[in-house]
């Protein structure tokens, strides 16, 4: 298993930015995609971005002012998110798999999952 702990939420007004990183421990044995995804009240759970070691994908909602990036020497997955809108506000969870996966924004590909960390933009 594959540990990972969030940090970097917090509140910020409409226009702001934050800085969200998840820390990957355990059983590492290969390369990791790692991506990160949302859960806002009332909704389901959503892609936001995801890497591996080849490139970076992006939901619409995120693209042009989201950044995911990742450290693989320290496995530590990042996503700067600028320009933040009420809606971005959700709960932010980190999650991993061994390898590539085959469709880099669907959930069901991970089988590593973060506690989440909580976003909240206010207008």
């Amino acid at each position: 298993q594959v540990q990972l702990l969030e940090s970097g939420g917090g509140s910020v007004q409409a226009g702001g930015s934050l800085s969200l990183s998840c820390v990957a421990s355990g059983d590492i044995y290969s390369s990791l995609t790692m991506a990160w995804f949302r859960q806002a009240p009332g909704k389901e759970r959503e892609a936001v971005a995801s890497i591996d070691s080849i490139e970076p994908t992006y939901a619409d909602s995120a693209k042009d002012r989201f950044t995911i990036s990742k450290d693989d020497a320290k496995n530590i997955l990042y996503l700067q998110m600028n320009n933040l809108k009420p809606e971005d506000t959700a709960i932010y969870y980190c999650a991993a798999r061994h390898g590539v996966a085959p469709s880099p924004l669907d959930e069901d590909n991970y089988n590593n999952w973060g506690q989440g960390t909580q976003v909240t933009v206010s207008s």
